[in-house]
């Protein structure tokens, strides 16, 4: 089984607006993940870290990537191809409230 990262992107104005029948089975398809063994969770406030060429340990507060939507949460999920990964994770909150899921295969 191959491995891939996942990450979620969505605010709260979208996963409000999508009707809780719909979140209710995405929070489902989150929770059958989990049952798979996949690793998730919600992100919290990033740090960058540096140190260049060993010198010494810079730290940054805030995220280096930017995306028009925050970025919701992360997910570790196994899956045969990236075919299968895209179906496990079609259905999750980000993916259906709104908001963008990733899938970065990890070789």
């Amino acid at each position: 089984m191959a491995k891939f990262l996942t990450i979620g992107y969505g605010d709260r104005a979208g996963y409000d607006r999508t009707p809780r029948a719909v979140r209710d089975r995405a929070h489902r398809e989150d929770a059958k993940l989990l049952s798979e063994g996949a690793v998730i969770g919600v992100a919290g406030q990033p740090t960058q870290v540096r140190n260049p060429e060993g010198s010494g340990v810079e730290t940054t507060a805030g995220a280096f990537m930017s995306s028009g939507l925050p970025v919701a949460g992360f997910a570790l999920i196994e899956a045969e191809n990236m075919e299968e990964a895209i179906r496990k994770v079609s259905g999750v909150p980000c993916a259906v409230a709104h908001g963008v899921v990733e899938i970065w295969p990890l070789g």
